[in-house]
């Protein structure tokens, strides 16, 4: 059975008259296994590979999804449930090819047949994302023992034939039915429009610019995803009577704000889904309001636990301590700050380029100079250096920087999709 542990870093003393409890809780889980391929009373784990097929993605396109699709076949434990979708302005079963609408074991056999249908795709039509999500949560549907189902989406455009409240209420009918890591290929597709289906499906968004790169990054996400044999996991937010959470965020690997999925418990305590786990360690900020007390006096601010299938599995404890003594109170948690700044870091960055694509040189100028002094102060090397394909730095440490012209706009999007990536603090 998997393990979890819970390790809070905080610092608990608040001045007189202080109310906001701030604290990072790193939560781990060793042992995960793998994904249960045969019903075994825990449920059973499906797959879906939605493939963009529109007319954009052209022949050549096309076969290289299919190719990186075979890719993600060979990882699928024999046993698992799965099924492909080719997605243009509309959504058609690739496989499995004969029968009703649903989806297979894998097998050889099975693998063999999926990867003679991939074969058989043809570009053409529009754009329809919508409809692609809808599709596979019907074909989710039709194992009712699934207890862990994951999606990859691949598109190469824009979501042309959806009005954005087509593709909004599509997100909202799926939103919790299974996870989805979407990718991107090449430069002519919407980052803050595939973002809003990652983030809505606990997924991953990333920039994949040339075909060659499909198939390696494919097979890595089902990989991980067979590595994932906790099929479902959720966050548990208690705070005591008369307390405010005002957020509950996953803060590593990624950006995820949590706070919009809190599901009531009891009147005390909320539930965050945290989807599927596998050997690995999440770390999550919340921050929860207090009424002030004495000094001296002491609170529990929140009980943070990791349950599973409704079972407690970890648990960490945020306190508070009134003090006057203010060096207790100055100091900030390493931790907190640096998830504080590498929140502040993703805005900064999403909101320059944002104001870049519309002209606005000023607030595109200052977003993302402030965006390079808070990768200095957070020592992310990685956003720095992509940052400095987009802006001439002239001063690292109070954010000078000049807008670079002619900028590739692959360059633009890796930075925009990366921004949700985030470091781990590191020690002084």
């Amino acid at each position: 059975m998997a393990e979890f542990t819970a390790t809070v870093h905080q610092n608990e003393h608040l001045p007189d008259g202080g109310t906001d409890v701030h604290a990072i809780v790193s939560v781990t889980c060793t042992g995960a296994g793998t994904v249960a391929p045969m019903s075994s009373g825990s449920g059973e784990a499906g797959e879906i590979i939605i493939v963009d097929v529109s007319g954009s993605m052209d022949v050549q396109g096309v076969q290289a999804a299919a190719y990186a699709a075979s890719a993600a076949l060979d990882q699928i434990v024999d046993g698992v449930w799965f099924a492909i979708v080719a997605g243009n302005h509309e959504a058609a079963l690739c496989y499995p090819t004969t029968g009703t609408a649903s989806m297979v074991r894998m097998s050889a056999q099975s693998r063999l047949e999926a990867k003679r249908s991939l074969q058989r795709l043809v570009p053409g039509g529009g754009t329809a994302m919508g409809r692609w999500l809808l599709a596979a949560a019907q074909l989710f549907g039709t194992v009712p023992t699934l207890t862990k189902r994951h999606a990859i989406l691949l598109t190469d455009g824009a979501n042309q034939h959806e009005t954005p409240q087509e593709l909004s209420w599509a997100i909202e009918q799926v939103r919790g039915r299974y996870q989805a890591d979407c990718r991107g290929l090449g430069a002519a597709w919407q980052v803050e429009e595939v973002r809003r289906i990652a983030e809505a499906l606990m997924g991953t968004v990333e920039l994949i610019r040339t075909w060659d790169g499909l198939p390696e990054d494919f097979a890595r996400l089902m990989q991980q995803s067979m590595g994932r044999g906790v099929s479902d996991a959720e966050l548990r937010v208690w705070a005591p009577q008369g307390a405010q959470i005002l957020f509950v965020k996953q803060v590593a690997p990624t950006l995820e704000d949590l706070t919009g999925r809190r599901r009531e418990v009891n009147a005390l305590t909320g539930a965050y889904d945290t989807g599927a786990w596998g050997d690995e360690t999440r770390d999550y900020h919340v921050a929860v309001r207090l009424a002030p007390r004495a000094l001296g006096q002491e609170q529990l601010a929140a009980r943070v636990q990791l349950a599973v299938a409704g079972e407690v599995r970890a648990q960490g404890l945020v306190k508070a301590r009134w003090s006057d003594d203010s060096l207790l109170t100055a100091q900030i948690s390493p931790e907190v700050a640096h998830y504080t700044g590498q929140t502040e870091l993703a805005s900064a960055i999403q909101e320059g380029l944002r104001a870049k694509a519309i002209g606005d040189d000023t607030t595109a100028t200052s977003k993302l100079g402030r965006a390079v002094q808070l990768a200095r102060q957070t020592r992310d090397e990685a956003a720095t250096s992509q940052l400095a394909r987009v802006v001439d730095i002239e001063d690292a440490a109070t954010g000078r920087v000049r807008l670079r012209r002619n900028v590739d706009r692959l360059d633009e999007m890796e930075l925009d999709t990366a921004s949700t990536k985030t470091t781990r603090v590191r020690p002084s």
